[in-house]
């Protein structure tokens, strides 16, 4: 529709629409601009179009709007007549505000040069993101689970996952299906240092926003609030699941556990992932490159990107997304046993539409 006239209430009019088959759940992304209507003259008063993202079931059910001003598409204005020069003229002071950005790194306040979250590196992080240049990563955080659910969301929608980025950095929460995320204020006035003496960042302020951000929507009693927050950042396999469910993934299959997957496990993942299913998988990291873990149990979640394999000698190996890049990160010369004693089976979804 263009420039359609809003009703009284502040409502868009109702206009016909196509036949639409999808699910109910299915994400959708608003994008609207606003003009001001003169005698003259009709502008544009919202150059870069406002964007919120609904479900269809929302916006099939007049939910598609938040009860926060300016959640919605709004501007401002002032109105009041001048005394014009013939008679002495005046000067009138008006006073803007703007409500305070909501992650702020505590090293790092805004106009530092390495702010992590400044507005423009978020843009250009957040636009890398959409076209697939590269992948969540946490690097020093622990938030394999978030990561897992966010490198998923990319790769089915990068829209919805652009949209929620900017949804968090605009407004500190966001809303992807019926996944909440809102963190607390300490993950959003986040403590600590972001970056390594050589100047890589610790963890992209994107990263910390979404990963940080959905870990810290979840916790109760412990905030994650810096990047040492390890307690804080263990995903258990119900609340990942849960996670994608609201998000609107549909469950297939899950032999995830605290125990050990045996061979036929891995043959039922392989099976799934070669019919385009989604697999999450829950592992030990010692089952990875460059890892000094030396214990056996779940540490670390991974999604798969291909089959598990073995080799004429006997040698597994397995391309799997994990700390940003999707290769294979099997150890070599490891064979069966060794990768079966890291490895606790996984939940199977169906890609997101």
């Amino acid at each position: 529709m263009k420039q359609q006239p809003f009703l009284g209430s502040y409502e868009t009019q109702s206009h016909m629409t196509g036949n639409i088959n999808e699910p109910l759940s299915t994400i959708y992304i608003m994008e609207m601009k606003l003009y001001r209507k003169t005698m003259l003259h009709t502008h544009c008063v919202t150059p870069v179009p406002f964007t919120k993202m609904y479900t269809l079931e929302e916006f099939a059910s007049g939910k598609a709007w938040s009860p926060v001003k300016r959640e919605n598409p709004c501007y401002f204005e002032s109105k009041g007549t001048m005394k014009p020069e013939s008679q002495g003229g005046e000067t009138k002071h008006i006073k803007i505000t703007v409500p305070e950005r909501p992650f702020i790194a505590k090293e790092y306040p805004i106009g530092n040069p390495r702010d992590p979250f400044d507005k423009n590196l978020i843009e250009r992080l957040i636009d890398e993101r959409f076209n697939g240049f590269d992948f969540p990563n946490q690097i020093a955080a622990s938030v394999c689970g978030p990561a897992a659910f966010f490198y998923c969301l990319q790769k089915d929608r990068p829209d919805a996952y652009a949209q929620a980025a900017r949804e968090l950095w605009r407004y500190g929460k966001t809303k992807i299906g019926d996944l909440i995320i809102s963190p607390g204020e300490g993950c959003r006035h986040p403590t600590g240092i972001f970056y390594y003496d050589d100047g890589r960042p610790k963890i992209a302020g994107t990263d910390w926003m979404t990963l940080a951000g959905l870990r810290d929507s979840e916790n109760t009693v412990l905030s994650f609030d810096a990047l040492d927050s390890p307690v804080a950042g263990i995903t258990m396999w119900q609340t990942l699941t849960e996670w994608f469910e609201k998000a609107g993934y549909e469950r297939i299959f899950s032999n995830v556990g605290i125990t050990q997957a045996d061979i036929q496990g891995i043959r039922d993942l392989n099976k799934y992932k070669e019919q385009g299913y989604k697999v999450v998988t829950l592992i030990n990291d010692g089952l990875l490159v460059n890892s000094t873990n030396k214990t056996t149990l779940p540490t670390h979640w991974v999604v798969w990107d291909g089959l598990v394999t073995q080799d004429s000698n006997g040698y597994i190996s397995l391309e799997l997304y994990s700390w940003g890049k999707t290769r294979n990160w099997i150890k070599p010369k490891k064979d069966l046993q060794f990768f079966i004693n890291r490895f606790f089976g996984g939940v199977v979804f169906n890609p997101l539409k």
